[in-house]
């Protein structure tokens, strides 16, 4: 199977839009687009909530719009935007955080709507604590401990999600495997929230 790659600022949208069509180029097409990139802005500044629209929703909306072309040429084209729990409920992460994983929700269920008569599907994943080598929680649970046993005493598994767990999920969202599932969120956390999906 062929790859490509390149390192890019995904918050700068020419950077953005010129990967997505040089990687369609590079591949002769594009069938599935994942978003999952955060800026991970969890305090309280302004300048967290500028971070947040700039890399967490408007990487998604430049993405999706970038790759549109591309889709509608594919015969199983599918988006799966990578949210979070912290869109569901409030918790222990900043406010700018939560809004905007809560808005990534809605755009895909917006984006689901407009895009359903074109056959491109759109569903929403939304994990909960992941651990992994070098992410984010091994940080806190080395730097931050209090924070980290804090967060484990919130998961009734005892444990945190491994990334491949994930993935599963978005791997099943975005294959045929689910041809008529669009306009979902799939929350996979371990029962770590307590909300009702309806």
């Amino acid at each position: 199977m062929k790859s490509f790659g390149q390192a890019i600022d995904v918050g700068d949208k020419d950077a953005l839009v010129g990967w997505v069509n040089a990687s369609a180029k590079e591949l002769k097409g594009v069938d599935i687009v994942v978003a999952n990139v955060s800026a991970l802005a969890v305090d309280e500044s302004e300048e967290a909530w500028k971070k947040e629209f700039e890399v967490d929703m408007l990487h998604t909306v430049r993405a999706v719009n970038a790759a549109l072309p591309h889709l509608e040429k594919s015969k199983a084209p599918a988006i799966v935007i990578v949210s979070s729990v912290s869109g569901r409920e409030v918790d222990f992460t900043g406010p700018a955080y939560g809004a905007f994983k809560a808005a990534l929700v809605h755009y895909a269920q917006r984006m689901a709507f407009a895009l359903a008569p074109k056959m491109i599907r759109v569903n929403a994943v939304s994990p909960g604590n992941v651990y992994f080598a070098g992410g984010i929680w091994e940080h806190v649970e080395k730097n931050i401990p209090d924070l980290f046993e804090k967060a484990m005493a919130l998961n009734p598994t005892g444990r945190m999600a491994k990334p491949e767990e994930i993935g599963r999920g978005i791997v099943f969202l975005a294959s045929p495997a689910s041809s008529f599932t669009t306009g979902t969120n799939l929350v996979i956390d371990g029962a770590l929230t307590r909300g009702v999906q309806l």
